[in-house]
């Protein structure tokens, strides 16, 4: 069974790798090189040799004779080819004529032909054949038909070395007429309507066979990419997780398969090679090619790029921007964005994102987890990974947060407690300068306009009785055109606003940035005092009460009241009052309402230095609001 099983597949087999080697063979002599040939004049040309020659048989028309075709034949050029076409078509009919006689075998006779026509296009290739063929076959015709009558013809043969009993050549030369007489009746196909239907099943069954031939190379290409993406893919992990010489390997593989210059600097829009980046720690800013809210991009280049801090940074690390389209297709809309932010930026970016390899585009979407929101994926000057995401470490320290890893994340968050300072960092100059004057501050934020008016009444009424404190309106979280709205009632009827409705936008993603950096460390709100009162703040429902955070620089103690209780604490200020002096603003608050959590001195260390005009006896841990007992050490 297995015998007759193999007999029957042989034949299939063998043909099948046969005309793959042909195929190949084939591609291999198409070289075209630009010439161009007028392949329908060649074979009107051609045509017309093949009527003149069957004319003794078959009756020449003026439709089978193109005089056109005839008077022009002469002017038919080769453009882009040093070597007259009478010439190619003379190598042609030699390499066929000398062949003739059955030497070497038919494959390599027929590749010696694609090789002479090798830098033609595929029409023309058939068409210099037949035209070859042709020539010969009239020549042929023209000694067939006036020998021995005529002296000329008798001398050309002799010269050809044609038997002297050309009478044995007839038998050939009827065969050869009817394949010509076969080959004129399709040149005419169109010209029969009875032909139509024999001429439509060729057509339809040559369509088959390419269709398979187009699906089989298409499978084998897709299995070829699904392989190359494959070991592309595996090959950036390795390289992404071992130390490396320098970080060039990497973003060769990343950006420059493809391209020498994958990059560009937005500012010149010069071209830029990976070797700019080389002994540099770069930053990828990938996103999606409409990158980010304006204002959010105004608050990340200012930290990026404006930040005071950037300037000891000078040249230490560089941003790439790496566009990824939403879908497989790049649409209209993200290439205008793309030209439009890649010519505004600060910073690098990839010159042409459409071409960036899926390998690469499937490792940052799984390896880095990218999906809709920006991420800010960090490589050390030897190209390995230190930070997946220090999009929101950036965001809230800005070029502070240098080499911006994980581990310079941990150590940031180590310094800093829930203070003043961390809520308001660099976003108004003003703000800033006030909260190193150690002056009591007051945020406070609603979108209701009756809560605000009668909140900044009773803290007019406040400060008349002499509380030091300025206040500063931060609105709600995602603010609508109601905090426009509000922003001008205060401006008119209140106090001079320090934030304009973009700073409020500033202060309410850079909360949201502390949150997301506390989530990613693995923190919770229950053992987290930052997570738990930035959390607090983000989780604001709107409603008729706002909210307030009283605190200042110095000591960075603040305290956060909302809705009934905050109204209820300003209410007793004639009694609490009279302890700021000596408590503090956040202490007498506290005092007032009973937050204190103990009266017992805490076991968290924590050096504070003097600054005059500081209250002192009393300074309430951050961490765990315990009274700090005081040591006073002299340096």
């Amino acid at each position: 069974m297995n015998s007759l099983l193999a007999q029957y597949l042989r034949p299939h087999s063998i043909s099948s790798m046969q005309d793959d080697v042909l195929i190949k063979e084939l591609f291999l002599s198409h070289d075209p090189d630009g010439r161009r040939l007028d392949s329908e004049q060649v074979l009107r040309a051609m045509e017309n040799i093949m009527c003149y020659a069957t004319a003794s048989e078959v009756p020449v028309s003026d439709e089978h004779v193109d005089a056109f075709a005839m008077n022009n034949a002469s002017n038919i050029e080769v453009v882009g080819s040093q070597e007259p076409l009478g010439h190619t078509i003379c190598k042609i009919a030699r390499e066929i004529l000398c062949k003739c006689s059955g030497e070497g075998d038919l494959h390599t006779r027929t590749m010696i032909v694609f090789d002479l026509v090798g830098n033609y296009r595929w029409d023309a290739k058939v068409v210099l054949v037949l035209a070859a063929f042709a020539t010969s076959y009239g020549e042929f015709w023209l000694i067939m038909q006036l020998y021995p009558r005529n002296l000329l013809a008798v001398s050309v043969a002799m010269l050809k070395q044609l038997p002297c009993n050309v009478s044995m050549l007839k038998p050939r030369f009827k065969a050869l007429s009817l394949l010509v007489k076969a080959m004129v009746e399709n040149g005419d196909v169109c010209r029969n309507p009875n032909s139509n239907a024999i001429a439509a099943w060729e057509l339809s069954s040559f369509v088959s066979r390419l269709s398979s031939i187009c699906s089989h190379l298409r499978r084998q290409v897709d299995a070829c990419r699904q392989q190359t993406e494959t070991k592309l893919h595996q090959k950036l992990v390795d390289l992404l997780k071992e130390s490396q010489i320098g970080n060039q390997e990497v973003l060769h593989v990343l950006f420059a398969l493809k391209n020498d210059f994958p990059l560009k600097d937005c500012s010149t829009q010069a071209k830029l090679g990976v070797s700019e980046l080389k002994d540099n720690m770069v930053i990828l800013l990938v996103s999606k090619p409409e990158l980010l809210p304006l204002e959010k991009l105004f608050l990340l280049v200012h930290q990026t790029y404006d930040h005071p801090h950037n300037k000891n940074l000078e040249g230490s690390y560089k941003i790439v921007w790496v566009p990824i389209s939403s879908s497989e297709t790049w649409t209209d809309v993200e290439e205008r964005n793309f030209e439009l932010f890649s010519c505004s930026l600060p910073w690098y970016s990839v010159r042409q994102p459409q071409l960036l390899n899926s390998a690469v585009v499937n490792l940052i979407k799984q390896e880095w987890n990218f999906k809709e929101e920006p991420i800010m994926v960090v490589l050390d000057s030897q190209g390995m990974v230190t930070n997946s995401n220090a999009l929101d470490m950036v965001l809230i320290w800005g070029a502070r947060g240098y080499p911006f890893s994980v581990t310079r994340e941990i150590e940031l968050w180590q310094e800093e407690d829930w203070t003043l300072p961390l809520m308001i960092d660099e976003i108004h100059p003003l703000l800033n300068k006030w909260v190193q004057e150690g002056r009591n501050i007051c945020l406070y934020g609603s979108e209701n306009k009756d809560w605000i008016i009668e909140f900044n009444a009773k803290m007019m009424e406040i400060r008349r009785l002499g509380l030091q404190v300025d206040m500063v309106f931060v609105g709600v979280k995602n603010p609508s055109e109601q905090v426009r709205n509000v922003l001008a009632t205060i401006n008119q009827e209140m106090h001079t606003t320090l934030l304009s409705f973009t700073e409020i936008q500033f202060f309410w993603y850079r909360l949201e940035s502390i949150r997301k950096s506390k989530l990613r460390l693995g923190k919770v709100a229950d053992t987290d005092h930052t997570l738990r009162e930035v959390s607090a703040l983000l989780n604001t429902e709107d409603s008729d009460n706002g909210w307030a955070v009283f605190g200042k620089g110095w000591p960075p103690d603040i305290v956060r009241l909302q809705g009934m209780q905050l109204m209820e604490c300003l209410n007793l200020f004639p009694d609490w009052g009279g302890n700021v002096a000596r408590r503090g603003l956040v202490g007498a608050i506290r005092n007032a309402l009973g937050l204190a959590v103990s009266s017992e001195p805490c076991s968290h260390p924590n050096v504070l230095h003097y600054a005059e005009g500081s209250p002192e006896g009393i300074v309430v841990c951050e961490k765990c609001k315990r009274l700090l007992k005081m040591f006073v050490v002299y340096e």
